[in-house]
């Protein structure tokens, strides 16, 4: 999308418009916790995913565990929606429950730091999809930009110029990226000394991912055969990262991308740039209910139930201030995220 598509008039660039917003689902009761409901989805969750864990353990050395890392590696993600969920504050409104269920969900139960999380995290939702602010869309081993393709030299652009084709083989390496990413964050340091990435309890994740490898690893090789153990690992993870980035790629992916010229309020620099994926409650369950990413942008504290709920006030509102909604179908998503990818190696191929 062009510059000219994303930036408003001025007499429509009203930061009230946001509050406005605000005061209609406060007064539906959707900012109100959930406790409830979300001690319901902690319990089944991880109830799920320490039972998967004891079914390893049961069946021990055999080739059965190759379709139970499978399953595992959709209980593994979502473990990790919890994370997310605490992240943002979603179950509980103080700081220091959200660290800890956070802490338990994503480094001892995943492996994933928090802190590192958290921290990149926030960058892109104050920025989504800006390719100097959002570190989602930073140039790596995917470009999103024109001007990342052209920077591309040697094997990372033979890769933009098939990126759309690379896209979801590229995602069974998700996994061990986040792996390798959390442990740089919390061992990092800059030239001067400085840490590298704002974490917290450092120490505490460390001991937690430390917890998390030599228990994940321990309890492969005790219970099956070092080969077994070997594959079921790169099953597992390979697949979580696939479910990691099919969950998180429909939300923004394909959609404009703002620069510092566009000068864009809160409201349509949410909406504008995030995209909705139908499908009911299944989907609603599958991608963690992040497919209401425009409302979850545009109120990131609001319990995840209630999501479903601000969609129809949030949409008739855009309605009513002629903002774009978008809102589209899962593969229709995926069709336009492989779109834009593909769009972007177009110049490197012709060249």
């Amino acid at each position: 999308m062009t510059s000219s598509t994303l930036t408003a008039p001025a007499e429509t660039r009203r930061g009230s418009d946001y509050a406005r917003l605000s005061r209609r689902v406060a007064a539906a009761g959707l900012f109100d916790r959930r406790p409830g409901r979300y001690a319901a989805r902690i319990a089944l969750t991880l109830g799920a995913f320490l039972a998967g864990w004891a079914v390893v353990v049961a069946v021990g050395d055999s080739w059965w565990q190759v379709p139970l890392a499978a399953l595992m590696a959709v209980a593994t993600t979502q473990v990790a929606f919890l994370g997310h969920d605490a992240g943002h504050r979603q179950m509980f409104r103080r700081r220091g429950p959200s660290e800890a269920a956070g802490l338990v969900t994503g480094n001892l139960a995943v492996g994933l730091s928090y802190g590192w999380w958290v921290d990149k995290h926030n960058r892109h939702h104050a920025n989504p999809n800006h390719a100097d602010e959002d570190p989602d869309v930073g140039a790596g081993a995917l470009v999103w930009t024109y001007e990342q393709a052209a920077a591309t030299r040697g094997l990372s652009r033979w890769m933009a110029r098939r990126q759309a084709w690379l896209f979801f083989p590229l995602l069974l390496l998700e996994g061990l990226a986040l792996h390798v990413a959390s442990v740089r964050a919390l061992v990092g340091r800059e030239p001067d000394g400085r840490w590298r990435t704002p974490v917290r309890h450092r120490a505490v994740e460390g001991v937690l991912l430390l917890a998390h490898t030599v228990g994940y690893l321990g309890l492969l090789f005790a219970v099956m055969s070092p080969g077994k153990a070997l594959l079921f690992a790169a099953v597992h993870q390979a697949l979580w990262g696939l479910y990691m980035g099919c969950a998180f790629a429909p939300n923004h992916k394909g959609m404009p991308m703002p620069t510092a010229e566009d000068e864009l309020d809160y409201l349509r620099k949410q909406v504008l740039t995030s995209r909705n994926v139908r499908g009911g409650r299944f989907v609603d369950v599958a991608l963690g209910a992040l497919n209401y990413q425009i409302e979850h942008h545009l109120f990131p504290n609001m319990p995840r139930a209630n999501l479903r709920r601000a969609r129809p006030i949030v949409r008739a509102y855009c309605a009513e201030q002629g903002i774009p909604y978008a809102e589209t179908g899962l593969v229709e998503s995926y069709r336009q995220a492989l779109a834009h990818m593909h769009e972007v190696g177009r110049p490197l191929r012709q060249g």
